[in-house]
């Protein structure tokens, strides 16, 4: 028989501590707030069907400060995840190319946010149009 042992892999404690997979998890819940703001959302909706006053309380709500607080927080992780899902695309599409040469992925990334940020300020636009 042979004296020799099997490899047993280290194990770090601390994989979950390095930078790739804090992004990842960071990244991740920034889901979890976009979901949370679609809650807030669907809440507005019920209360509206069930009656003029349960909308108004709604309403109450949404003008307090911990309100104001919590959609600071929606915001910023909801630019968040549009900022890191743009730097993701690139990587995960197949490589573009147009007139034989490769298109670079800070420029995709950077079209891609130009598209949201126009999409976001007509959005706005047509916001203000149809309220006036």
């Amino acid at each position: 028989m042979s004296k020799c042992r099997p490899y047993v892999r280290p194990i770090d404690r601390f994989w979950w501590a390095r930078a790739p997979y804090i992004a990842y998890t960071v990244r991740e819940l920034t889901g979890v707030a976009i979901a949370g703001y679609g809650l807030v959302l669907l809440a507005g909706i019920i209360c509206l069907a069930r009656s003029e006053a349960a909308y108004k309380a709604w309403l109450d709500f949404l003008a307090s400060r911990w309100s104001l607080v919590l959609h600071l927080v929606f915001l910023a992780a909801i630019m968040l995840h549009v900022l890191t899902w743009f730097q993701i695309m690139p990587k995960t599409m197949p490589r573009l190319v147009i007139r034989d040469e490769a298109v670079p992925q800070r420029l995709v990334t950077a079209v891609g946010l130009g598209i949201a940020a126009a999409t976001f300020v007509l959005t706005l636009c047509a916001a203000k149009w149809v309220l006036s």
